[in-house]
């Protein structure tokens, strides 16, 4: 499933291995490699600590407007196709990178005072997110689906506008040699907080419903999402204790149009001078590596509802195991990328991620399988951790820091445009020919990246900026 999830690793250990194409990168003999020991330390330090909380806010939001809210409209009585449209409710994600230099440059009244750039728009979207929520909480899909969707669409430019604040807070609060630990802890606060909005929605709402009431009660998910909507504090908090990173500070703008200019056009401007005619390859892989993971994710929820899996064993098996499973991987990952390159650790994500897809085809065919869908959770999540790992961190090195914001927004948005879009027809394939045939072809669609992560893997390095 799509998941805006991070992992990030060493432009230095990176380029001893593979040339990566990075502005963080540096035409000097490679550092040597450090020892485990050092390697892990670095996931007690504050920054660490503060990324760890940060990602379980950012993590918070995708699944209850994606894959938790597709288990909640399929059990109201919602028909797949629909679905499979209000997934482009996620194209918000896809999007960000318009606002994104309003995020990166523009003060927000008294708060940017108060609190700093990105800590005042961090607080700003939190805010968003958790009334957007407790929006959704309040109306039920069944009698009237579109306030539903408004309020979803609210949470998602909430969640896609905090992460291009926190983005930025992450690539500015460490320099790039502590990178991989601030995006592995995200991803660690990510990640629970999708054990907590997929398992924990679940369970509270299972556990709000009536006693010896029978099908959907909308009174239990409007108590599960009321709960979500607190849980959004953890974020909140820590933006509040948190300090504002070290920022370079911005040239004076003489007039709107060279504002406009130095947040617009001047980020963009600077990914293509440095990467000219490679910036169509690069920009290619962004497009389509996590395609097999977005594309099937939209059913995921669905498919459990309808091959007869409760709450309780979807909670247990696929939200909290295999959340797990994921963070396994992405520590797997991030550590492989510091040791061993980002590229390699990029075509080993892209062919376990297609792979994975294949055992979900499997599984359709066996019905109520609790068994069958442990091992596919296990193999499925494990894959997807260590691809996002290294994909993050691919991302990250991408940057200037001078754009962190912007530039990183572009990159993570069209990450998802593509597969966002494919994904919003994914029901109404699934009502044509099955779910078996559904996954199958997901998995087909991972093909052509390990054709790009392969030339772009032979790529010359770009000059530092």
């Amino acid at each position: 499933m799509p998941d805006h999830s991070a992992s990030a690793a060493s432009a230095a250990a990176a380029t001893a291995t593979s040339p990566l194409p990075t502005s963080t990168t540096s035409t000097a003999a490679p550092h040597p490699r450090p020892p485990w020991r050092q390697t892990l330390r670095v996931y007690l330090e504050p920054a660490s600590l503060r990324m760890l909380t940060l990602g379980f806010a950012a993590g918070l939001p995708l699944l209850l407007v994606l894959g938790t809210l597709s288990f909640w409209l399929r059990e109201a009585g919602i028909d797949r196709t629909t679905i499979g449209y209000l997934s482009w409710v996620g194209l918000a994600y896809a999007f960000k990178w318009v606002w994104s230099p309003l995020v990166d440059r523009m003060p927000l009244p008294l708060l940017t005072r108060w609190l700093g750039r990105r800590r005042s728009w961090l607080l700003l979207s939190q805010l968003a997110i958790m009334a957007g929520l407790a929006g959704m909480a309040f109306n039920d899909p069944r009698v009237a689906l579109a306030p539903v969707v408004w309020c979803a669409l609210a949470v998602a430019f909430g969640s896609a506008t905090q992460d291009i604040a926190l983005d930025a807070f992450r690539i500015e609060s460490a320099d790039t040699d502590h990178q991989a630990a601030l995006a592995a802890t995200y991803q660690t606060g990510y990640r629970l907080a999708m054990i907590w909005a997929g398992a924990g929605v679940l369970w509270v709402a299972a556990r709000a419903e009536v006693s010896g009431a029978s099908g959907y009660q909308h009174g239990a998910w409007q108590t599960a999402y009321l709960i979500m909507a607190a849980s959004m504090l953890v974020g909140t908090l820590t933006v509040l204790l948190s300090k504002e990173p070290v920022q370079r500070p911005l040239a004076p703008s003489r007039n709107l149009m060279e504002w406009l200019r130095g947040a617009l056009i001047d980020p963009f401007a600077d990914f293509l001078t440095r990467y000219r005619w490679q910036a169509v390859l690069i920009l290619a892989l962004i497009a389509v590596y996590r395609i097999s993971d977005v594309v099937m994710g939209i059913m995921a929820n669905p498919f459990y509802v309808d091959m007869g899996y409760t709450k309780d064993e979807v909670a247990a098996v696929t939200k909290v195991y295999g959340v797990v499973m994921t963070l396994v991987g992405a520590f797997v990952g991030g550590a492989l990328a510091m040791r061993l390159g980002v590229m390699r650790v990029l075509m080993l994500g892209a062919v376990l991620s297609a792979a994975s897809n294949l055992l979900f085809a499997w599984l359709g065919t066996r019905g109520h399988d609790v068994t069958g869908l442990i091992f596919v959770i296990s193999a499925d999540n494990l894959a997807g951790g260590i691809a996002s790992a290294a994909f993050i961190a691919y991302l990250s090195g991408l940057t200037n820091v001078q754009y962190s914001a912007t530039q990183y927004a572009l990159f993570s948005s069209m990450m998802l445009l593509l597969p966002k879009w494919l994904a919003g027809f994914s029901g109404r394939f699934v009502d044509a020919y099955g779910y078996p045939e559904f996954f199958i072809s997901t998995a087909l669609l991972g093909l052509p990246v390990l054709v790009l992560v392969a030339v772009v893997s032979r790529m010359k390095s770009a000059p530092k900026p």
